[in-house]
Formats: structure tokens, C-alpha cells, sequence
């Protein structure tokens, strides 16, 4: 095969958990063109890769805009193999608008269609590397991160540090640990001479403000880290807690410690962030997830 596409498109997490997938393909292939169809938000961490020769955009056209759907059957086209790593409802549309059969999908035309009938019962990892194994790729080669991890990020600390990561998808509250119980974590991070760093997107400003109201004396970093700076961060961080959200899979991915809280709102079996490092903590109201337990965790409570 001369030009392969792959298909990833979101979220945070799930493009986190398609690194060895990436690696794998690369390395079954090393003298392909490999191009990623991605969205906006991913187009600079794939482009850093070493995993791809060419990114293009999805544009998410609506299904009634006609030369838009064009214009995205052009970029779909001209490819030897596809490997459909999303497997949405969306991606499996695109797979079969390329017109290629040739592909790694849940697509009823692709060759080597993964079809596993506990296929949606599978976390997402186990998930992939069974797609890739039906399609003949089980070599996965250890990751070199250096690439992620290259942006250091000055925040003048002269003491360990654990990072807090108090955010997730504003749709999905539900998913978010009380801000107030931040708030008291932050101080006993201080209390116990760890330096609290508050790191989110700038929708969670408000959120960082009140974690800074009952602890003034955390670094605030709300908004002002990409994810390669927030990679290097929490590489180096004593531990990192957090929602279930995207930048949780980074500090698994990095090997750094840390600490992920999970709802009912989603299955831990299915998309927890996966590593030596990491521990999950599971209430099905996380209103009802104690400061106490979560410190217990950190061995802070005896």
C-alpha cells in the first residue's frame, strides 16, 4: 500500500488513545503516505507526530450541503486503504463516500470490517488494537514522546506540585466534581508543601476563580497552556487530579500519577485513561465523592 488514510476526528481522549494505534500503522508501513483526516482542534498535535505524512481537515458538513460533502469526497478519495479509527456513524459515511472497499471499518463494504459482536463492550484501546488485529497489524512499538514533551513551561516552582484539572465539557456537568471540593484539595496541597497548579480551557476562568477564593495561593494556569506545555506539566507533577475529560488521558499517556474521578454520566470500563500511574475513583453522584476518600487516595488521610 503507497497512500493510506487514516480517520480520527475527536474527541481529546479518544485522539490520546489513538497513539499506538498511530505508531503501529507506521510502523507496518514505513514507506507509506499516510495522511490523517482529523479536526481543527488535533491538525498541530498531528502535524508534530512523527506518524504522518500529510493532515487534512473534516469540515463536518451537514448532509444537505451538497458541494461541501464534494469538496470532502475529493479529500477522501485516491487512497490505496482506509483505516476508520472513529468507527462513529459519521466516519463510517465518510468511509463509504471515499468509494474504497480496501479498509480497516465497521463499514459493511470494508475488507477487513470489524464486526467483533462485543465490539461496543470493549474500552476503547482493546477496542482499536482488535480492529487492527483482524486487519493484520499486532506489532506495537514502545512510544517516543519526546515530540509531546519538547515545550517546557516556566512557572518558576521550586517545590513539588499537583495539578488540578476541575473542568470538563460545560454540556456535562454532571461529570464535574464540586468546584468547592477543588478548593479544599488545594489546601491541603499547600499543607502538605505541595504547590496546588489550577489548568483548564478558558471556558473554565470562573472555575479556576473559585478555587482561588478558598486557596489564593495556587498557581492559576486556566487558559494559558497548549497541550504540549500541559504533557510536560504533568510528566513532572506529583500527581494529577481531574474529571473525566481529555487532558487526564495526557498525564496517563505521559506516565505521570494520577488521580480520575468518574460518574454515572460515563463507563470507566469503556474510556477510562489507561496506565502504571493511574487510579480511578468512581461515585455514581460525585457530589457524594468525599474530599476526604479523594485525599485517602493521595495518602494524605491516614
Amino acid at each position: 500500500m503507497n497512500r493510506i488514510l487514516i480517520m480520527r476526528l475527536g474527541a481529546l481522549g479518544d485522539f490520546i488513545q489513538s497513539f499506538y494505534p498511530f505508531a503501529a500503522i507506521r510502523k507496518a508501513f514505513p514507506k507509506a503516505e499516510i495522511t490523517l483526516l482529523t479536526t481543527k482542534p488535533f491538525v498541530e498535535l498531528a502535524k508534530r507526530s512523527p506518524w504522518f505524512d500529510h493532515v487534512i481537515v473534516d469540515d463536518k458538513p451537514f448532509w444537505f450541503n451538497i458541494y461541501g460533502l464534494f469538496k470532502l469526497r475529493k479529500k477522501l478519495q485516491g487512497f490505496d486503504y482506509i483505516f476508520d479509527l472513529q468507527t462513529s456513524r459519521r466516519s463510517t459515511c465518510y468511509f463509504k463516500l471515499s468509494g474504497q472497499r480496501k479498509g480497516s471499518a465497521i463499514a459493511k463494504t470494508a475488507t477487513d470490517r470489524h464486526d467483533a459482536v462485543n465490539r461496543n463492550f470493549m474500552h476503547t484501546i482493546d477496542r482499536q488494537k482488535d480492529q487492527l488485529n483482524k486487519a493484520g497489524i499486532i506489532d506495537y512499538p514502545i512510544l517516543d514522546l519526546s515530540w509531546f514533551l519538547s515545550e517546557i513551561i516556566d512557572i518558576s516552582i521550586t517545590q513539588p506540585y499537583v495539578v488540578l484539572i476541575p473542568g470538563c465539557s460545560a454540556r456535562r456537568s454532571e461529570k464535574r466534581w464540586p468546584v468547592y471540593y477543588y478548593g479544599e484539595i488545594a489546601k491541603m496541597c499547600l499543607e502538605k508543601g505541595l504547590k496546588p497548579v489550577i489548568v483548564g480551557g478558558k471556558d473554565e476562568v470562573e472555575i479556576s476563580r473559585q478555587i482561588l477564593h478558598s486557596c489564593p495561593q495556587a498557581i492559576n494556569l486556566t487558559g494559558k497552556t497548549n497541550l504540549f506545555q500541559l504533557g510536560f506539566l504533568m510528566k513532572n507533577a506529583q500527581c494529577s487530579l481531574g474529571n473525566d475529560t481529555g487532558p487526564m488521558h495526557i498525564a496517563a499517556l505521559v506516565g505521570g500519577y494520577s488521580i480520575v474521578l468518574f460518574s454515572s454520566a460515563s463507563n470507566p470500563g469503556l474510556t477510562a485513561p489507561r496506565g502504571k500511574h493511574v487510579k480511578i475513583l468512581y461515585e455514581s453522584d460525585l457530589r457524594n465523592l468525599s474530599v476526604k476518600k479523594v485525599a485517602q487516595e493521595l495518602n494524605w488521610v491516614h
